[in-house]
């Protein structure tokens, strides 16, 4: 891969020159900030750099350290991180670069354009298999800044964007403590990546090191984990739901943990993190609820272990408190259980049926959605997609159950469709486990989308007494102005149905959840920054605000959901979670060696001047 060129270890003198130049230019408006590095709650602090001060619009910031400014490290330091992680650092270039003649980054300028590479982008832009293996990029291309897409006019710049530098491609957990440990001595912005898998944008951000994790593929079974009597696996940080899925169907009996579920989402980072749900959550609860351990590295470089037994609060946090906040996962260790036969159903009411009768799909739509407390309280998930005249649910998921009882679950809903003349196609199967069910009826998600997204969570009491009111609201999302038009994706699931009481940092009003909403906005190519403020202020105010307005839930998803909306602490944890979470943060992590947006404790952290520079109130 062309990135290969441009390996600190051999760089080319390009590069060298470009770096040198770099590392020797004066910024006049920089001067360093005292920022008390004493030790805190017993972790030390004192090699972590000062945050640089920054004045903009009268106001005092202290930022992170950017290429182009005198406290940049050297290429020195730079080649040094590349020899101890031992030849895995390497410039990031956008993966679009390959459909251009050059790359303009910040470091420098490379000619890029290689017609072989630039096919296999165009062709594998939508792919999420192929989006994930690459080092930086994001599935979701809003939060990169679009400025260096696969093109056919070869003369199109391409610049870095909102990507990041650096990337280390760890394959081992002392590549990812020196990634840590050189982001904290040098004031630069850190972020860890997996897959990319993540619709707000904390796997990428301007200027940044990006520590990639997805080499991390160790699996380890257990039946009896510590004498505790518990079955159990122990999952590497780049491991994804398909694969842990597939090898637990290969365990005698077959296995299964709560994933997502896409089958390209990672497991041990930022989605248990964000507490995790997935079809056996209605069953077993979120992801986070059935953590038993952490590894980690932390921000001052330690290596730790968090359980029920060592570092509490830390383990409390790290299921659900928030991605990016704590520590670097390295595994988690997860409950495991036996795999079982179930049932699958989709239902279809879309505008492409034979005999469909437009008068009549709001009248499918409402019937649909009257029954979705009916059906998590028989342990369904049921996954739908949904936009003006089209209702797309599939699937219906009956874990441990068999196509006759998944049919007398449905049946009143399709009774009910019946009787209006709702014109629907529906279909059952039952497989011998959820495995064979997750193979043949969940799909891949798209890559390569630029949007913004939102989201909002419906609990019992907002479906049983205000299933109308929803309806409108769903209607404003789908069109939330006369020239736009709004996408829903909908996850039936009640992780209280048998895990009433939290263990996780989760927001606890999920224990009474039905219908978790993810709002979708698309974002036209070339869009300006007015545009783009338009369509959030649409997506915030308009399409999120009528979903909160006909719930009583106050309750939303940390990694699915809007994070400019006002008092997310609240509508992500709920205020007593989030108080402590606060204050597990400034243990762990009181200078902001970690960052992801609207996350605990980041309220005072701003990313200023264009979606560029992450910097904190003084």
């Amino acid at each position: 891969m062309f990135t290969s060129l441009v390996k600190v270890a051999a760089a080319s003198c390009l590069f060298q020159t470009a770096l040198a130049r770099i590392a020797n230019r004066e910024s006049s408006n920089l001067t360093s900030t005292n920022v008390s590095v004493a030790s805190s709650c017993g972790l030390n602090w004192s090699d972590a750099a000062a945050l640089q001060t920054r004045f903009i619009d009268n106001k005092k910031y202290g930022c992170k350290c950017y290429a182009g400014e005198a406290c940049w490290p050297s290429i020195s330091k730079w080649a040094q991180l590349n020899q101890t992680v031992e030849g895995s650092l390497i410039v990031n270039i956008p993966p679009g670069a390959a459909c251009h003649n050059t790359f303009n980054g910040p470091l420098g300028t490379v000619n890029t354009y290689n017609a072989a590479e630039c096919t296999k982008a165009i062709n594998n832009w939508s792919d999420e298999t192929w989006t994930v293996e690459q080092p930086a990029a994001a599935i979701w291309t809003y939060f990169t800044n679009d400025t260096c897409r696969p093109t056919t006019d070869a003369t199109k710049p391409c610049t870095l964007g909102y990507y990041g530098v650096y990337v280390i491609k760890a394959t081992k957990a002392a590549h990812i403590k020196a990634g840590v440990d050189f982001a904290r001595k040098n004031n630069v912005r850190l972020i860890v990546r997996n897959t990319g898998h993540d619709f707000i944008g904390r796997s990428t951000g301007f200027g940044t090191l990006i520590i990639n994790t997805h080499s991390f593929q160790n699996i380890q079974w257990f039946n009896n984990f510590n004498n505790t009597g518990i079955s159990a696996v122990t999952i590497g940080a780049g491991v994804q739901g398909r694969t842990i899925l597939t090898q637990g169907h290969a365990q005698n009996p077959p296995l299964v943990v709560v994933t997502g579920e896409c089958p390209t989402v990672g497991i041990a980072g930022g989605f248990i993190q964000g507490g995790g749900h997935g079809p056996w959550t209605t069953l077993k609860g979120f992801s986070a609820d059935n953590v038993l351990s952490f590894d980690v590295i932390l921000a001052n470089g330690e290596y730790a272990t968090a359980n029920a037994h060592q570092n509490t609060g830390l383990f409390w946090a790290l299921k659900g408190g928030g991605p990016a906040s704590y520590a670097v996962i390295l595994t988690v260790t997860m409950r495991t259980y036996r795999d079982e036969v179930s049932s699958g159903a989709t239902l279809y009411i879309n505008a492409t049926q034979p005999g469909f009768r437009p008068d009549l799909w709001e009248q499918g739509l409402t019937s649909f959605h009257k029954y979705s407390n009916h059906f998590v309280d028989n342990g369904l998930y049921v996954y739908f997609e949904l936009f003006s005249m089209f209702l797309r649910a599939r699937p219906f998921v009956g874990i441990g159950k068999t196509a006759t009882e998944l049919q007398a679950v449905i049946q009143p809903l399709l009774d009910e469709l019946d009787a209006a003349g709702v014109v629907y196609e529906f279909n059952l199967k039952q497989f011998p486990t959820f495995f064979d069910l997750y193979n043949d009826l969940f799909e891949a998600e798209d890559a390569g989308a630029s949007s913004i997204t939102g989201g909002w969570m419906f609990n019992h009491n907002d479906v049983a007494t205000n299933n109308n009111g929803i309806m409108q609201a769903f209607k404003t999302v789908m069109t939330p102005r006369a020239d736009l038009f709004g996408v829903m994706i909908g996850h039936l699931f009640n992780p209280g149905h048998n895990v009433p009481v939290t263990n996780s940092a989760t927001h606890p009003a999920w224990r009474n959840a039905t219908n978790f909403v993810i709002t979708v906005l698309s974002v036209p190519d070339g869009a300006t920054p007015a545009v783009k403020a338009d369509l959030q202020n649409i997506l915030t105010n308009t399409m999120d605000e009528a979903l909160r307005q006909a719930s009583g839930s106050g309750c939303t998803y940390v990694n699915e959901a809007d994070p400019y909306q006002a008092n997310w602490g609240d509508r992500f944890w709920g205020s007593a979670a989030y108080a402590r979470l606060k204050t597990i943060r400034s243990k762990y992590d009181p200078l902001g060696i970690f960052y992801a947006i609207a996350t605990p404790g980041t309220e005072d952290w701003t990313v200023l001047e264009g979606g560029t520079k992450l910097c904190k109130k003084l």
